[in-house]
Order: structure tokens, then C-alpha cells, then sequence
């Protein structure tokens, strides 16, 4: 067994993140994890683990205490470490954003609101890829993350957490040899599982650097180019880039009828105006006070939208 201790740059109060089910997977519990911890796979370099996180509950010296029932070696627990800032967030400094966007007249009280949000992302960008293509055009989310779950099961790692086994999501080379047809079976449509075996055979070719794509490119360099990838259209695309480990993002316009559509649109209605009659330059000045966090910015309007929604139900 290995346990150790993830610090996190403040303000950071991970507790806000289990009122967002979309962050979570089907085999999570939210209201269940303040107690028993969030548990899920991890994936190292070599193998993948089970991980079960707590966290202290203090935005401004935030720790999360991991434990895993394996024996890590120290370059694991730091391959570990790896993983977990990008699924916690933990290396994402906010601060300058609560500083410039202070008295934004839309973003500002919701950093009060929800001070100390950061983003919750899965361990890899194929895990969020994966769990972009099974749920798109689902309106019951539920059922996407048992499909996704069912995939795990099939083409995943198999772990084992308290006597029950916990599938692991599938690398590239474990997807790339799965046949659309029984992707079919697990309930996402045929076409997505082509999408998903085309992209891990991409990946294994070296046609697309998930690494580079992640890690390195930039919001728009990434934008171009995940949008490139069979079965990832420009909502999906938007969508991905807000969950890499950067505070970045691009709001490429994407208009029909001469209207604009996805978060483009939505930022624009929550500062009262047109999304038929907003030229980029008027955009830009409404989101002056997000430069440089344009991603994490987003995700306090996402919050308060999806509390605002739990709270109507």
C-alpha cells in the first residue's frame, strides 16, 4: 500500500465539485465521496492503479491525501502526481483571475460565489475524448457514462477496489484492436465506434500526438487541430480544450443562420447581448477581463448553471 500528500495552489476547494455530476463517472457517487473518498483508475506509464483521494477541505492551504493498494514505486507516486494535477486541477493558479476579473459585472460574482473552483478533468485527454464522442447528441447523461463504463469493461484494464472489479479506461492500443460492431452492443452508435478505433489506431501510427495536443499546443493550434479528428466537430472541440491543464482557451465563432452557436453564444447572452448582432472585436471586449483565463472563467458560469439547474430539479 502507498499513501501520500498532493498539494495544491490555493484557492481551491474541491468540495464545490461534487454538486457537478458531469465531472464524475458512472461508478461514482458524489454525495458518497466527501466521506469515502473519490476513487478510480489511474493511469501510470507502465500500468494502471487504483487511487482513492481525500481532501482536506481548506481553499487556502488545499492537500489531497492519496492512497493506493499497491506498492508504488517513487517514480510512480510522481507519474501519479502527474495524472491526478490534471484530473484535480491542482497546478492551476487562478489567483490572477480573481484579481483582473474582480468587478466584472457577469464573471466576478460568481468567483465569490464559488471561490476556490477549479475544474475537474479525467486522467487523459483520450478519457475525455472517449467520454466526449459515447455521450454526444445523449440527453440522458446517466446512460452515457454506463456506456462508457461498458466499454471500460470490455477493452479496459481490469482492477480490483474492495472486492469488486473497477475497469480502467482503455489505452490506445487496447481501443485500436476493438470492432465497432460490438462497441455497438454496448450502446453508443456504430459510427462513434469507428470514431473512437480510427482515433487509437491514429494515435498508435503516430497520425495524432495526444501528447503534444495536451500538453504543448496552444488554444488555437489545438482548436485546428482536434478539430481535424474524425468524429470531433467544433462543440466538441470547444469543449476539450477547456479541460487540458491551462487557464487558455479560444471561443472560435461557429454561427448558423447567421447566429452564433455554443459557448461563443451562451457568453454572449449572459452579458445581455445579441448573438445575431455581436461583431468578434465587441466579444472580445466583453471577455477583456478573462485574458489569459479564458478557460477557467467559463467553467464559474458552467457551475453556477449546473447548481442553478440542481437546485430547479
Amino acid at each position: 500500500m502507498s499513501s501520500w500528500i498532493l498539494k495544491s495552489i490555493p484557492p481551491h476547494d474541491w468540495f464545490i465539485c461534487l454538486d457537478i455530476n458531469p465531472y464524475f463517472d458512472h461508478e461514482h457517487e458524489p454525495e458518497q465521496i466527501f466521506e469515502e473518498g473519490f476513487t478510480r483508475p489511474l493511469p501510470l506509464k507502465e500500468r494502471d492503479v487504483v487511487v482513492t483521494i481525500f481532501f482536506n477541505g481548506d481553499p487556502e492551504h488545499p492537500e489531497f491525501h492519496v492512497e493506493s493498494p499497491d506498492d508504488l514505486t517513487k517514480e510512480e507516486i510522481s507519474q501519479a502526481n502527474d495524472t491526478l494535477a490534471r484530473i484535480l486541477g491542482t497546478d492551476l493558479d487562478l489567483r490572477p483571475l480573481y484579481d483582473q476579473a474582480e468587478n466584472d459585472s457577469v464573471l466576478g460574482p460568481k468567483l465569490t460565489e464559488y471561490y476556490g473552483l477549479k475544474r475537474m478533468a479525467r486522467g487523459t485527454l483520450l478519457e475525455d475524448i472517449i467520454y466526449r464522442i459515447v455521450q454526444m447528441q445523449l440527453s440522458h447523461k446517466p446512460t452515457a457514462k454506463k456506456m462508457a463504463f461498458k466499454m471500460r469493461e470490455a477493452y479496459g484494464t481490469h482492477l480490483t477496489h474492495n472486492g469488486k472489479t473497477l475497469p480502467a479506461w482503455p489505452r490506445p492500443y487496447q481501443l485500436a484492436k476493438a470492432d465497432p460492431a460490438q462497441i455497438r452492443k454496448m450502446g453508443p452508435t456504430l459510427r462513434k465506434g469507428e470514431y473512437l478505433v480510427g482515433l487509437a489506431q491514429d494515435i498508435l501510427a503516430g497520425d495524432v500526438d495526444m501528447e503534444w495536443l495536451d500538453r504543448v499546443a496552444g488554444p488555437q493550434e489545438f482548436y485546428d487541430s482536434i478539430s481535424s479528428v474524425r468524429g470531433i466537430g467544433p462543440t466538441s472541440a470547444q469543449d476539450l480544450m477547456l479541460f487540458r491543464e491551462r487557464t487558455d482557451a479560444v471561443f472560435p465563432s461557429n454561427t448558423k443562420k447567421g447566429e452564433e452557436k455554443g459557448l461563443r453564444k451562451w457568453i454572449i447572452l449572459s452579458y445581455g447581448g445579441d448573438p445575431a448582432d455581436t461583431s468578434d472585436k465587441q466579444f472580445q471586449e466583453m471577455i477583456s477581463n478573462w485574458q489569459g483565463y479564458e478557460a477557467a472563467a467559463i467553467e464559474f458560469l458552467f457551475v453556477d448553471y449546473m447548481i442553478g439547474r440542481k437546485k430547479r430539479d
